[in-house]
């Protein structure tokens, strides 16, 4: 890995990273065996169907991996890595946690905040035309955008973008931060979960955060994963949408352009766009880190025709399986508006499905339909060759995005 400052730094003498939709990916076949970083062996899975089955199997887990007896799967844990979390419990005890937050986010409930999700859209459009052409889509929009939706359903409405910014990024760090700097990061970030609980205590409100406190006064969570399921739910709320408007925006402003003006004629054709977004366009890469969700396989399992001895790191590689010839052609430019022939694995399946999923499809569906509609003549501003992105994360996109009309 070259050298770099940060995620939001440029590396030096490395060539121009391709867009995200350009990444080739593994060709789907049986499970085989690579290597973390850590030199711990690790089972890559990619074929749709059995990507499925190790998200979804109970025989493969995550808390497995954070056992005494586990072998190291990352040389600087981040924030995925801390073994109280809801994303590494399993069983009835994650099923009681995810319950404390799963109302906030089912299809009924994201369904109540679209037209409030739309005025905000509307708000940052109209700033960005105000401002003028040239602009930068991502400090305008693509970045403003999930974090003022996440920032208002958890009652934070002076949350500072720039400081969860530089949080997030050493959360979801892979290679562009020591060991040392995510920990005062991520002390920084405890802090401030702390004292958001400290504050919606004395004074409740009709948000989130209210509503964990409330369900957390049973002793259901400890006061760790309580602060720990807060600050999660700020980085999940804006990473996602944020990363993959970015990247979508790459795809459609250049070799996507002719499905503009589709995009903008009416919701229904934005909505399957989003689908077929989020599945052909990945949200990392592989340069900086091993592709896939991991889990541990707690007694020897049967994977797409490969026997999988108990104790092995498997990683479910959904980049590929999301590409996986045998189920979906991967031609965007032909497929866009084309219902699914499979679900996409981008939010991964079974119990640890993605709860911000619904949140996430809504925002990228009205984000995307509301922008072409308002700026029919919109286009990147430079070459994709020039574009400058977040590096060392688990996820990739623009750190800045020149556009005009």
């Amino acid at each position: 890995m070259p050298a770099q400052n940060s995620a939001t730094g440029a590396a030096t003498g490395t060539a121009p990273l391709p867009p995200m939709h350009c990444l080739r990916h593994a060709v789907p076949g049986p499970p085989r065996l690579a290597a973390l970083r850590t030199g711990t062996p690790v089972w890559l899975v990619s074929r749709h169907a059995d990507v499925r089955q190790v998200l979804t199997d109970p025989r493969l887990n995550r808390s497995a991996l954070y056992a005494t007896d586990a072998p190291p799967i990352t040389l600087a844990p981040n924030i995925l890595d801390d073994p109280q979390s809801m994303l590494n419990i399993d069983g009835t005890d994650h099923q009681r946690l995810r319950r404390t937050v799963q109302r906030a986010f089912t299809p009924r409930a994201i369904a109540r905040w679209r037209p409030w999700v739309a005025s905000v859209v509307e708000s940052l459009i109209d700033e960005l035309i105000d401002a003028g052409s040239p602009a930068d889509i991502v400090g305008a929009y693509t970045r403003p955008l999930p974090v003022s939706v996440i920032s208002r359903l958890m009652g934070l409405d002076n949350l500072d973008s720039k400081r969860i910014g530089h949080w997030s990024d050493h959360a979801l760090s892979a290679t562009a931060y020591s060991a040392e700097e995510i920990a005062t990061a991520m002390g920084e970030f405890y802090a401030f979960g702390t004292q958001v609980i400290v504050e919606r205590r004395a004074a409740p409100g009709d948000d989130l955060v209210s509503s964990l406190i409330t369900a957390a006064a049973d002793g259901s969570m400890t006061e760790e994963q309580l602060v720990t399921l807060v600050i999660g739910l700020v980085i999940a709320g804006h990473e996602t949408t944020m990363t993959s408007l970015g990247n979508a925006l790459v795809y459609l402003l250049q070799e996507g352009r002719e499905a503009w003006s589709r995009l903008a004629a009416d919701e229904a054709s934005a909505s399957a766009a989003t689908e077929q977004l989020l599945r052909g366009v990945p949200l990392g890469d592989t340069t900086d880190h091993m592709p896939g969700l991991l889990r541990r396989a707690v007694e020897e399992v049967e994977i797409g025709g490969v026997l999988i001895p108990a104790g092995s790191v498997v990683a479910a590689d959904t980049n590929a399986a999301n590409q996986d010839p045998g189920v979906f052609t991967s031609d965007l430019l032909t497929e866009l508006f084309s219902p699914l022939a499979a679900p996409s694995l981008t939010f991964g399946a079974g119990p640890h499905h993605c709860l911000g999923a619904w949140l996430a499809r809504m925002e990228l569906e009205l984000a995307l339909h509301r922008l072409a509609r308002r700026l029919p003549s919109l286009r990147l501003d430079e070459p994709v060759e020039g574009i400058d992105w977040r590096r060392g994360l688990l996820t990739r996109s623009p750190n800045a995005l020149g556009v005009t009309w």
